[in-house]
């Protein structure tokens, strides 16, 4: 895990959504949300009973010259609460296409990243403060990735174990199966323990910072996510955000490597 940590420092400071702004502290946010994935400050500091909210984030890069490339990363968050219960929804998304000259000097666009991830999650709101009972499910389809294909479920316990009024610190653990395969079309499945935690810092009335890290070990392969992120404000409805992400699998065929990782400048929007 150590990799995830060192680019949580490097990150250079944005700001956040209404969510945060002024006197929207880390503990006023939804205590139900998901952190088995990224960053998701950029939400208003309360959720009305009963209704939804929702924010879509891309970011492209276009090069040309003597390097030709395209890459677009996007995701869509959407979130629904009521007075017992917190739903979420997610869909990202990454794609990377380079332009390769070969022996003959002949130049074509090459495809070196898709993948594509959905989340679903419920959470009931027990009766002590921060605390809930949880059912995850994703499904992430890598085409390059050690595992072109990894399915996940997950029921547990989650708890607020720390609070200030700037910052927040969740975790959350239990049981859970997984589905995955690899590029060779090799199959794997078995039970997991899943673990996974996410610390919120107000840094400033217009910056917000979120570590999130969630392992998955089962009796084969230990799969963990991580991602460090800054965000910024624009508007009432506008962010920027900065992110590095990792994922990492123990156990890969050896001509794969163990870690992938992802840095980003996304542009948020939420309604």
């Amino acid at each position: 895990m150590k990799p995830f940590l060192l680019p949580a420092l490097a990150l250079l400071g944005l700001a956040h959504s209404p969510a945060l702004a002024l006197d929207g502290a880390a503990d006023d946010l939804p205590q139900i949300g998901s952190i088995h994935n990224g960053l998701s400050v950029n939400r208003p500091d309360t959720i009305p009973d009963g209704s939804w909210f929702t924010s879509a984030e891309l970011g492209a890069i276009n090069t040309s010259g003597n390097t030709t490339g395209t890459s677009i990363s996007g995701k869509i968050d959407a979130r629904h609460e009521t007075r017992d219960w917190s739903r979420e929804y997610i869909v990202s998304g990454f794609f990377k296409e380079d332009e390769i000259t070969d022996d003959d000097g002949e130049r074509y666009r090459q495809r070196s990243a898709e993948r594509w991830a959905l989340s679903a999650k419920a959470a009931y709101k027990l009766m002590n403060e921060g605390s809930r009972a949880f059912v995850l499910g994703s499904h992430v389809n890598d085409k390059f990735g050690a595992y072109t294909r990894y399915s996940s479920f997950a029921v547990g316990h989650g708890s607020q174990l720390y609070t200030t009024d700037d910052k927040a610190l969740d975790v959350e653990i239990g049981p859970g199966y997984f589905n995955g395969q690899r590029e060779t079309g090799e199959t794997e499945s078995g039970m997991t323990v899943r673990g996974a935690a996410r610390f919120r810092w107000q840094v400033s009335p217009s910056a917000a910072f979120m570590q999130t890290v969630s392992v998955e070990r089962g009796t084969s392969n230990v799969h963990s996510i991580a991602e460090s992120a800054l965000s910024t404000k624009i508007n009432d409805t506008m962010q920027m955000k900065a992110a590095f992400s990792a994922r990492n699998d123990t156990n890969v065929p050896s001509d794969k490597k163990n870690l992938d990782t992802q840095t980003s400048l996304t542009l948020v929007y939420s309604f």
